[in-house]
């Protein structure tokens, strides 16, 4: 359906889209990458640049030094050839953390960033204003902090929604092996709050979650302390650390999410293609089933075009993001997954611009570290950039698929599950010896084009049981409007009547998630019939914004559901309501 006719069918229209030629989703995944050309934006310089080029006024203090620093590790100590260390050189500037230090042999500490954030909340001065808020904390008992950077009224959540400005959230280290992303997000911090890029605040507000994984990255592991993905656990909330970025979301609402991460560079492409990762970022927006398609073209075109632009002036280079699994027999890359389990695709379900920029760092160390940290500097100064300069049009496009979204309660079909589609593509990576590119065609799952493999009608709602508690809890959590029920109704659903199952490992395109249990996978029929409703059971309606979050979470025959993740025991505890319900609720919800 066109913009022009959904936009006649709400009160609120659609901003005009570029008007510049771009290319669509499939070119770009079906070509080798090239920076594309963006016309009438000018991208500020990036925080890599000599100081003198900007306009602005830096902080005497500011952790940024116009300086080359050279090769970071003596070639005895690179994990690869010196042919391929000269494809990375060091940029032209020197970023000063903690971790960042010359001789560190480790990344910042959770200390030392939780010092680093109240340093800046504490020299807060208006027009901008800094809050250091404690998030939740891990497993082991070490606070997850944000910074809120504005220059609203008041860091409060209402005092940034009463700003008329778009919020963007900047998490770093939901990986523990992946340390540039919060050692740029330091840096980022603090620029933002009193350096380089504070003229920004005019325009948006900034939250920045450096370390979202502390125990990960204190034990130098992905996972977190009680071996979960944290990654994989954005819909489940099993974790502490992802309940506390959920809620976090839920009270801010951010209308852009970027996640920072880093991909491993040499392991298993070395012993599978005997190459080595050539890109310095891979970029990759939200891309599951259900996907408001205004947010992704908004994603695509508003934001990893120009981003790509901006690594390709800073002589940095960038691709797709791919991953390949960790069997040794499989040849094939895959990008990321199209399940509503990860944060960059449950964000996109919360009607977020939702974008994954991973840096090569993974299985390296400290190596090309400052090169690393300026690519995530670069991409992420984009974003900020782009969320500045979209700021009312980001507002017209939340507002107006938050109403569509609501307004399909009831009507038509609703996608249930989708998978990527294979796909040929041709891969440049590097000789292990030579440094030179290695371009080879490879099987590759696409996630830009994803392949429905079931639709229901969809429901006006879903009816939990009282039994249900803790999915009603989780829903809640994410944001979801959750009712109770006050008085015993009768209602016209759907019920599952179960055909089949199997317990079996959950898995993603790597292999395995990185688990607690293993998952039920049923076959069902939905059976329409009347079902009395008690009272003390919930209702989730579907006419809200969070909607195709909600028939992700609740829809029993997908890997990633609260059924087959146990959240849910009893199918008999969850319906389809498919008529508009007339029940009585308690007044507190």
């Amino acid at each position: 359906m066109s913009a022009a006719l959904l936009a006649a069918c709400a009160s609120t229209p659609l901003p005009p889209w570029p008007t510049h030629p771009s290319s669509s989703s499939k070119d770009a995944a079906a070509t080798r990458p090239q920076a594309p050309v963006s016309t009438g934006r000018v991208v500020p310089p990036p925080l890599g640049t000599s100081r003198g080029q900007v306009e602005t006024a830096p902080v005497a203090d500011s952790p940024l030094q116009s300086r080359d620093i050279g090769q970071e590790a003596p070639a005895a100590d690179l994990p690869y050839s010196p042919a391929v260390a000269a494809r990375f050189p060091a940029p032209d500037v020197r970023y000063d953390t903690p971790g960042l230090e010359p001789g560190r042999r480790s990344f910042s500490t959770n200390a030392e960033i939780a010092d680093w954030l109240h340093a800046l909340a504490g020299s807060s001065r208006r027009p901008t204003l800094t809050e250091l808020i404690t998030m939740g904390t891990s497993q082991r008992g070490v606070p997850i902090h944000a910074l809120v950077i504005t220059q609203a009224s008041g860091t409060d959540a209402v005092a940034l929604d009463n700003s008329k400005r778009p919020t963007i959230l900047l998490i770093g280290q939901q990986h523990g092996d992946e340390p540039a992303g919060a050692e740029a997000l330091m840096v980022l911090a603090r620029e933002l709050s009193q350096g380089l890029l504070e003229p920004m605040l005019q325009r948006i507000n900034v939250i920045v979650v450096p370390r979202a994984n502390p125990d990960g990255a204190q034990a130098g592991q992905r996972v977190t302390a009680n071996g979960v993905d944290m990654n994989r656990d954005h819909l489940l909330l099993n974790t502490p650390e992802a309940q506390a970025l959920a809620k976090l979301v839920s009270k801010y609402r951010p209308m852009a999410v970027i996640d920072s991460h880093e991909y491993t560079v040499i392991g298993r492409y070395l012993q599978k293609f005997n190459a080595i990762q050539r890109y310095d970022a891979l970029l990759q927006h939200a891309t599951t089933v259900n996907e408001p398609e205004f947010v992704t073209k908004a994603a695509t075109q508003w934001y990893l075009e120009p981003m790509r632009k901006a690594l390709g002036d800073q002589q940095l280079t960038a691709d797709w993001y791919y991953t390949t699994s960790t069997n040794p027999n499989d040849r094939t890359l895959s990008m990321g997954g199209a399940q509503p389990d990860t944060g960059r695709n449950v964000n996109g379900l919360k009607n977020a611009v939702s974008l994954l920029v991973e840096t090569r760092g993974v299985g390296i160390g400290r190596t090309d570290i400052q090169r690393r940290v300026h690519t995530q500097v670069t991409a992420i100064t984009s974003a900020l950039q782009t969320t500045a300069e979209r700021a009312s049009d980001l507002q017209q496009v939340r507002s107006f698929v938050n109403r569509d979204i609501s307004s399909q309660a009831c009507r038509g079909n609703v996608a249930i599950e989708a998978v990527q589609t294979p796909e040929k593509r041709e891969v440049v990576m590097l000789d292990p010896n030579t440094g030179a590119d290695v371009a080879q065609q490879f099987d590759w799952n696409s996630s830009l084009h994803l392949r429905t493999q079931k639709t229901r009608p969809r429901p006006c709602g879903y009816w939990l049981s009282a039994h249900a508690s803790a999915a009603a809890e989780r829903l809640e959590m994410l944001g979801v409007q959750v009712m109770r029920v006050a008085e015993p109704g009768n209602v016209l659903a759907d019920t599952y009547s179960e055909n089949s199952r199997q317990t079996m490992d959950r898995p993603d395109v790597r292999g395995t998630a990185a688990d607690s249990a293993p998952i039920v996978r049923v076959g069902v029929t939905p059976m329409r019939g009347s079902i009395d409703i008690p009272e003390g059971s919930y209702y989730v309606p579907l006419n809200q914004p969070l909607a195709n979050l909600v028939v992700a979470a609740l829809e029993p025959d997908t890997q990633s559901s609260f059924f087959a993740n146990r959240i849910i025991d009893d199918l008999g505890s969850v319906a389809r309501i498919m008529a508009i319900p007339s029940l009585v609720f308690d007044d507190n919800d």
